[in-house]
């Protein structure tokens, strides 16, 4: 059985998933790919103690605390390549970023491949189930472009500067796909 309730945040309500004792999914509102790894239906249910768990979480982060991601027990759905992206977005620090390329090189290091591409990457990242906790938000083009946030772009600024990321070289850019 999956679950799910909702939390009301300062960018958003946003809606929390889980499946046993673990966390499977965190989607803001109008977020593409809302509950898309779900596999069945979600039942309703505000008393699970991993939903209290991950509310005091989030309370935590929208005060500008930094919560560490390994007190929560997270599960994403996904394949084995999907999972090694999520992986090392967990790795992304606080008020940090890091680029799809760089991404791609680690990812590519690890599968012991040569390269990887960062489109392939940068469909990983968008297909994050659990976003601001899996800090996907975290992740910019190689120029600086602030593209590739499923939750949108505004969004993003207003978590990386809630993070008080340095965002001097970083854009929003005029046009493109991801945006």
């Amino acid at each position: 059985m999956y679950y799910s309730t909702t939390y009301s945040s300062p960018i958003g309500t946003i809606t929390l998933a889980c499946h046993n004792d673990n966390l499977v999914g965190l989607w803001t509102n109008g977020q593409k790919y809302h509950g898309d790894t779900i596999p069945e239906a979600m039942i309703e249910n505000n008393d699970i103690p991993i939903f209290g768990a991950v509310k005091k979480w989030l309370d935590r982060y929208f005060t500008g605390e930094q919560p560490d991601i390994s007190e929560l027990p997270l599960a994403p759905i996904g394949g084995e390549f999907r999972q090694g992206v999520w992986k090392i977005l967990c790795e992304i620090p606080y008020g940090k970023v890091i680029t799809y390329g760089d991404i791609a090189k680690r990812i590519a290091m690890k599968m012991g491949k040569e390269s990887m591409s960062s489109q392939a990457v940068g469909g990983a990242v968008g297909h994050n189930p659990i976003s601001i906790i899996i800090p996907c938000h975290r992740v910019v083009g190689s120029n600086g472009s602030l593209t590739g946030f499923s939750g949108g772009v505004g969004m993003k600024v207003k978590l990386l500067e809630l993070e008080s990321v340095d965002m001097r070289g970083l854009f929003i850019p005029k046009k493109g796909t991801a945006l």
